[in-house]
C-alpha cells in the first residue's frame, strides 16, 4: 500500500515529542517494506531546518530518510493546484496535491488542521492501530 507521511511525523522521532513511540513504529514499518511510503521534497528541507539546532547528526536522519521513501517533487501545476485550496497552510496543500497526484491510498499526519478532501487521514495511532 502507498502511503504519503506528513512532515510532523519525522520531527516527532527526531525530536522525541509525544507520538515517538508511533513514528518509531511506523517508519520502522516502511524500513521493513510493509509500505511504500512516499513523502514532499520540502519535508526533508522543513526537517534540516527545524531540527539542526536541536540534532547534531540532522544530516544523518535526513539521509536515513532518503533511503527509505519516494522523494516527490512539487512542480508549477502542483503549486497552481495548493494555492486555490481554501486553506492557510501552504506546504499542507502542497503536500495533499502530492499525495493525490502519486495515487497514495491514505495521508498519515498528527497535525489536526491538515488539509483533506478525498484522501483518508490517519494519525500515527490510529494507523498503527488499523494496519499494524
Amino acid at each position: 500500500m502507498k502511503i504519503f507521511i506528513d512532515t510532523n511525523i519525522f520531527l516527532d522521532l527526531l525530536l522525541k515529542r509525544v507520538q515517538y513511540k508511533e513514528a518509531v513504529t511506523l517508519l520502522n514499518a516502511v524500513e521493513k517494506g510493509l509500505f511504500e511510503a512516499t513523502i514532499l521534497d520540502i519535508t526533508l528541507l522543513n526537517i534540516d531546518y527545524v531540527a539542526k539546532k536541536q540534532v547534531t547528526e540532522i544530516r544523518a536522519y535526513i539521509s536515513a530518510i532518503n533511503s527509505i521513501v519516494t522523494v516527490l517533487g512539487a512542480d508549477n501545476e502542483s503549486i497552481k493546484l495548493a494555492l486555490k485550496i481554501d486553506n492557510n497552510d501552504l506546504e499542507d496543500n502542497l503536500q495533499y496535491i502530492a499525495a493525490k497526484n502519486s495515487k497514495c491510498a491514505l495521508i498519515i499526519t498528527n497535525d489536526k488542521n491538515f488539509y483533506n478532501n478525498d484522501i483518508p487521514l490517519y494519525s500515527s495511532q490510529s494507523f498503527i492501530n488499523k494496519y499494524l
